[in-house]
């Protein structure tokens, strides 16, 4: 190993970097913030920034206070002596002192406290779990405490889905999670007494299994659809052989293959398969808690009488944030302790900054959407087949901004058209030449001309995705076998084998 040694120097070294500022940053979390954000967020910075006071009144003036610069140090005179003569004794907890108006009345605590007591008695109860139901019918069977212990035991093992066995992510890139079926062996080994295996079958099978909601604890699909036929399900007969049996051939329209291993006539199986749609075959989810996401636009685009658009920003509810005058004059105190004075003036300048953020935030994405509107009338004009494509680059160059701007502008906010409600980034997107017209395509308009083409095809001999790539070469859109497949399980197109009607013949 002679030659080699290790060497350690001190060389300078130049190279380039971009280092951000502060106050950009925050310009750029507040840009990418969409409209419900921004109101928490500032309502925040409202309670907890004294430097901060809400607009009342619409025609007031967002100017700072004269010769105001909340970069330079604090200057301090003799106002405000009396305001800050217990600053000290505060123990520095001055966020919340700097004005005797603004502190709240015992009055008002308690007004406010009886407000929050009738919001919470007029809340929606929790709605009941899956395990709470579980355990609301064993409490009205009549067991024995030893069966109702260990079917209580059975269910802790229940799902949110309603089966039996746990659920985990793959990862956290991934959102799909992976599910593991609990033994009946792994059941009796966690309970308090010796139990067998036996004991877990026949109490699972006799009691929990016949719980509602219908195909709970089911330990796989096949018997979790099975648990629930019953004698008022339509061709129940003919549904439970499909069940048993025909799963795998059902889920790829193998109608040939079950009809010629069941003896059954193709109406009957396309009648049980339709029976079959009305089965749940995750139970448990009805129980569990969903959240209600609502869309809220953060742009409004509206025609205007003589058939121009007109572009607003739904912001009326953000508080309308400037600069308090009457705490910036408190501050110029010449008692003020040294540090305070530096906390201050961080506070002042974080507030400055944000007032300023806003602004550029709204100004920022009205450029941006005008943009995007001129780009995009056909869509407006005619429909979603006349979508443009459209790069962010062109839209950066048009408003003279980086197209990183651009990118967290359209960021998570959403457009209301007078064709629906869109996100931002929906209408970007490249495209292809049409062969035909010698125009640029977009992919969006692509899929479009694919979903016509689908569900316009004659059903009892579905077009295949070679078949498809060649009509929509032949339309002028040059596309590949690839990409069709790609668009096809993008739209949840069914390939041509799902999408084939048997009853119709060959």
């Amino acid at each position: 190993m002679s030659g080699m040694g290790l060497r350690m120097d001190m060389s300078p070294r130049q190279d380039q970097r971009m280092i951000l500022a502060p106050r950009m940053i925050q310009s750029m979390e507040i840009l990418q913030l969409p409209i419900a954000d921004l109101q928490a967020k500032i309502e925040k910075e409202l309670q907890e920034n004294p430097f901060l006071e809400q607009k009342e009144k619409h025609g007031e003036s967002d100017e700072a206070p004269p010769d105001f610069n909340p970069d330079a140090p604090l200057k301090h005179d003799t106002t405000g002596d009396l305001e800050f003569s217990r600053l000290d004794e505060m123990n520095r907890d001055w966020d919340n002192h700097f004005n005797e108006e603004h502190r709240v009345s015992r009055g008002a605590m308690d007004e406010e406290g009886d407000r929050k007591l009738d919001a919470m008695a007029n809340m929606a109860n929790r709605p009941q779990s899956l395990q709470d139901r579980l355990a609301e019918q064993l409490g009205e069977l009549e067991l024995d405490e030893d069966q109702r212990r260990l079917a209580k035991h059975i269910c802790s093992y229940v799902d949110r889905t309603g089966y039996l066995g746990s659920r985990e992510k793959a990862s956290e890139e991934d959102d799909k999670d992976t599910f593991r079926t609990v033994t009946l062996a792994e059941i009796a080994s966690t309970y308090d007494i010796v139990v067998t295996e036996e004991d877990i079958e026949e109490t699972l099978t006799d009691v929990v299994q016949k719980l509602e909601p219908p195909g709970v604890a089911a330990r796989d699909l096949k018997e979790c659809l099975l648990l629930q036929i019953n004698s008022d399900t339509p061709y129940r007969d003919a549904l439970r052989i499909l069940v048993r049996d025909h799963l795998e051939d059902i889920a790829n329209n193998r109608i040939p293959v079950i009809q010629k291993a069941t003896k059954f006539d193709i109406p009957t199986i396309q009648e049980a398969i339709e029976a079959l749609h009305h089965l749940d075959p995750k139970p448990g989810l009805k129980f569990a808690e969903v959240e209600t996401r609502y869309v809220m636009p953060d742009v409004i685009v509206e025609r205007t009488d003589d058939d121009d658009f007109n572009i607003r920003l739904t912001d009326e509810w953000v508080p309308k944030i400037r600069i308090s005058k009457r705490t910036v004059d408190l501050i110029k105190n010449k008692d003020l302790d040294d540090k305070v004075r530096e906390e201050l003036r961080k506070k002042l300048q974080s507030a400055d900054w944000l007032v300023k953020a806003v602004e550029q935030r709204r100004n920022t994405l009205l450029k941006v959407t005008r943009a995007i509107i001129e780009h995009q009338r056909p869509f407006l004009d005619i429909g979603l087949e006349h979508i443009q494509p459209l790069k962010m680059q062109q839209i950066a160059d048009q408003v003279k901004v980086h197209v990183t701007t651009v990118s967290r502008a359209v960021d998570d906010k959403w457009v209301q058209t007078p064709r629906g409600v869109f996100p931002l980034k929906r209408f970007f997107g490249g495209g292809k030449e049409n062969k035909q017209t010698g125009e640029d395509v977009a992919y969006e308009v692509m899929k479009q001309k694919l979903l016509e083409l689908v569900s316009n095809e004659n059903k009892s001999a579905p077009l295949s995705d070679e078949e498809l790539v060649t009509k929509l070469n032949d339309s002028g859109y040059p596309v590949a076998r690839r990409t069709v497949t790609k668009y096809r399980k993008m739209l949840k197109i069914p390939s041509s084998r799902q999408r084939k009607d048997w009853s119709l013949g060959s």
